[in-house]
């Protein structure tokens, strides 16, 4: 497990074109390695502009080894105010092939699937940029309605939007853990991206599927609705996935947006 940047902390997002244009983000990050896993192949990088979680797998040390280069690659992004898709892709690149180093080791090969949002500018106005490969998800609660913003590349994924299963068969599904993309297999990493606008009152969820393996989608509104501050909503997450049986690492960025 690797983390990048601080576990919480709070920063201003400005404008460059209108200078009424401005909010606090606070966030926190929280990781844990579960109740049935010897070792925690998540990771973690909340380092403006960049905000992202890691999901590794190959099993040993190689799906932390994967998720590590994916963070470190989009960490090194940071100390601009704001990135692009190209300078994300490029990062992914990187890691991939720092990846693929490893992969090349082991029988099966390695990989990570990776998440998140990004400070990017359109027209000179903030925006957030998400960002997704494989099945670790970015959640936003605007108004007290939760709304997943990424898709996951899995097979019952295919099998929902195919109207084979339903989406509550997709949670109990033999092949839920097998995904469809991902960060390294020697694979050029495709990332599906999309603009979320950045508005006040807005928290963001970055997880693992360690994390959406123990809470439904109404579980995790519950949490996130709940006054109090990101690192507060980061801790209750983690310890109800836990207490839901912790099956897998789980991991949880939460970002907090405030008109300043």
């Amino acid at each position: 497990m690797t983390q990048i940047g601080e576990r919480t902390a709070t920063f201003r997002v400005s404008s460059p074109v209108d200078a009424g244009e401005s909010y606090l983000v606070s966030w926190a990050a929280l990781t844990d390695v579960g109740k049935r896993r010897a070792v925690n192949e998540d990771s973690v990088v909340a380092h403006p502009p960049i905000f992202a979680v890691a999901d590794g797998m190959g099993g040993h040390a190689a799906g932390d080894v994967a998720s590590d280069a994916v963070v470190t690659r989009l960490g090194a992004v940071g100390d601009e105010p704001f990135t692009t898709g190209d300078v994300i892709d490029e990062a992914l690149s990187l890691a991939l092939t720092d990846i693929d180093l490893v992969g090349d080791e082991t029988t099966l090969g390695t990989g990570t699937t990776v998440t998140g949002v990004a400070l990017s500018l359109v027209d000179g106005h903030p925006k957030w940029a998400v960002f997704n490969i494989g099945d670790s998800r970015v959640y936003q609660l605007l108004n007290g309605t939760l709304e997943r913003l990424t898709v996951d590349h899995s097979v019952v994924q295919e099998l929902v939007d195919a109207g084979l299963i339903t989406a509550e068969q997709a949670e109990t599904h033999p092949d839920s853990n097998i995904i469809t993309r991902a960060v390294g297999f020697h694979e050029k990493p495709v990332p599906d991206y999309s603009l979320l606008d950045i508005v006040a009152g807005q928290r963001i969820l970055v997880c693992s599927d360690g994390l959406t393996k123990e809470l439904t989608d109404h579980g995790i509104a519950h949490y996130l609705r709940r006054e109090g501050s990101a690192w507060q909503t980061a801790s209750s997450l983690v310890e109800a996935a836990l207490t839901n049986g912790g099956r897998d690492n789980v991991t949880v960025l939460v970002i907090d947006v405030a008109a300043e």
